[in-house]
């Protein structure tokens, strides 16, 4: 039973596998983001505790699934869970690129213009991401990603789905 986690910077493309994946495997999906976040302006960080039994309902909620997000923190809390492990490492344009492109996302935006006002502050983001040691890291990334046991994969560079 698949069971996949995906990680990576801002704007690789972990939505898009995620949905891709969830479509031609019937995978259940979950957002990070939809959790990790209090609902205050500016956003601030739940307790790791209070994300962690959330993701905990999801997975004892479905057989088969995805996760995915910039949180390795969370992503360690299921690592024995999950069978697989997806590393978006695209190069910090590509990600640039992608976050351009990026259509409405009504999950995480009340509305599109409110996600484009968002945009400045998500490029500089995306391009601090080597730079960072934190959770949302490159560094963070790669060293989970080196101590995986199980079955992973990387991926550098924008495919179609379908090849995924």
């Amino acid at each position: 039973m698949a069971k996949i986690l995906i990680f990576g910077n801002s704007g690789s493309g972990k939505s898009t596998l995620a949905q891709h994946l969830c479509k031609t495997q019937g995978l259940a999906h979950l957002d990070l983001d939809t959790l990790a976040w209090k609902h205050t302006s500016p956003p601030e960080r739940k307790p790791i505790d209070d994300s962690e039994e959330e993701i905990k309902t999801f997975i004892s909620s479905n057989d088969k699934w995805v996760i995915e997000g910039c949180y390795t923190d969370l992503l360690k809390t299921v690592e024995q869970q999950s069978t697989e492990i997806i590393f978006m490492n695209l190069s910090t344009e590509s990600c640039i690129s992608n976050a351009k492109a990026r259509p409405w996302e009504p999950h995480k935006y009340k509305t599109k213009q409110a996600q484009d006002d968002n945009l400045a502050m998500l490029i500089d983001w995306i391009g601090q991401y080597s730079e960072r040691n934190d959770t949302f890291s490159y560094a963070a990334h790669k060293q989970f990603y080196d101590g995986y046991h199980g079955h992973k994969k990387m991926i550098t560079q924008n495919v179609p789905t379908e090849q995924c």
